[in-house]
């Protein structure tokens, strides 16, 4: 087990830089256009493929690096660049996520290598959890998955929402109730391969930022997946639901996780990194611009109306890298989090976000306010990292609950 240390060894550091100059050099130049045009920038990703950053092989590196620092760095930086094209970039992994954590090793083979295709046919992945109607209240999913013995097929209908990918994706993750009467607990997660009947794409959201990532609904319609494409197994999903079913007949006990719970509370402090990219972005942008900027013949960092600003925002800034941090490294070292130190990195990193990039608007001034300034795009981008994977209130729950030992459903 790796020891806990806030310098990075000169390999993480050459990784890095590299990212950063890709971020530099390919993300920011393509990040105005990509936002106004709110499509999917395929050529970027291409790009990202190509230079190997879009890669089940660089993502795997990265993950298993034993510091668990890979991820939150390579994150960082990448939505230093830009956080819509850094989704669209990053946005597969989320289903990755969601294998790796529930499947089996066959399943990871076999499917993990089909969401990125190749640097010349490149693919992207959705996971597809949240509903019209239950979105942090994941007890409410509707969406059922019926067993067919016969066929040894899973029946799929229902209707996911606010999906990453959704409808555009060569392989869609998706979770769905097969106990209705275990709640959250009688959930499972399914493979739908490439173009399986009777899924398609809903409606397609205009957002208010990260607007060049794709997100819609996956409508799910009579859609018949093998009885492999069930994450984990039959029996392991049997084993699961037994256990449920004796402990709510027990009255309670110990809780189990359901698979939508356990790809989020693994990717929290991940998003959390996104989130200290996007405020890093808007810190540097307004430091420079504070330190060219004269009103009254001096620059504007003179006054300490602005002065104060800067220290605070660079101040929330490393302190909520160091709680991501923190978060990755006891994730790979096997420490539990107690006091839910997962959900902690990602509320605190997205609060200072949010507030960092409006503070940065602030010091622009009227030039913060336009689009020939990018800290007004990185101030819109910045509301989603407190509202997808859990909201900052349902982060506030998640800790609150586990600090009291009240069990998180």
């Amino acid at each position: 087990m790796a020891e806990f240390t806030m310098e990075l060894n000169d390999d993480q550091k050459q990784v890095r830089d590299w990212i950063h100059g890709f971020a530099a050099d390919v993300i920011r130049p393509a990040a105005a256009e990509w936002d106004e045009r709110e499509e999917t920038p395929w050529p970027v990703i291409q790009e990202a493929a190509k230079v190997g950053i879009y890669s089940l092989d660089f993502y795997a590196q990265q993950f298993f690096d034993p510091t668990g620092l890979g991820i939150p760095m390579a994150m960082e930086e990448l939505f230093w660049g830009d956080a819509g094209i850094a989704l669209s970039i990053v946005g597969t992994g989320l289903a990755a996520i969601g294998v790796v954590a529930n499947g089996t090793e066959e399943q990871i083979g076999t499917w993990i290598p089909q969401m990125y295709g190749t640097p010349d046919d490149v693919k992207v992945a959705a996971f597809c959890s949240s509903e019209p109607d239950a979105g942090s209240d994941v007890g409410s999913m509707r969406t059922r998955a019926v067993y067919d013995q016969a066929k040894d097929e899973w029946v799929l209908d229902g209707t996911k929402t606010w999906a990453t990918n959704g409808g555009i994706a060569n392989v869609h993750i998706v979770v769905a109730v097969v106990d209705p009467e275990l709640g959250s607990k009688g959930h499972a997660s399914f493979i739908v391969p490439p173009n399986t009947p009777g899924l398609s794409q809903g409606q397609k959201f205009k957002k208010h930022g990260i607007r060049a990532s794709h997100t819609a609904e996956v409508v799910l319609e009579d859609v018949r997946v093998p009885g492999s494409c069930l994450l984990g197994g039959k029996d392991k999903l049997d084993e699961r639901l037994a256990r449920a079913r004796e402990r709510a007949r027990a009255g309670g006990g110990e809780r189990v996780k359901n698979a939508a719970m356990a790809t989020f509370e693994a990717s929290r402090p991940a998003v959390g990194a996104m989130a200290v990219g996007t405020a890093r972005a808007a810190y540097e942008v307004a430091l420079d611009y504070a330190k060219t900027r004269t009103q009254f013949g001096r620059p504007i960092i003179d006054n300490q109306g602005v002065a104060f600003q800067l220290a605070d925002m660079r101040t929330s800034i490393d302190a909520a890298r160091l709680l991501v941090w923190r978060a990755s490294w006891m994730a790979v070292a096997g420490k539990p989090f107690t006091s839910a130190e997962g959900s902690m990195s990602k509320l605190f990193a997205s609060e200072v976000a949010k507030k960092v990039t409006a503070q940065a608007v602030q010091i622009l001034g009227g030039n913060g306010f336009t689009r020939e300034y990018p800290v007004e795009r990185m101030h819109r981008d910045s509301a989603i990292y407190t509202i997808f994977e859990g909201t900052s209130e349902i982060q506030r729950l998640v800790i609150a609950r586990t600090l009291s030992g009240m069990p998180i459903r």
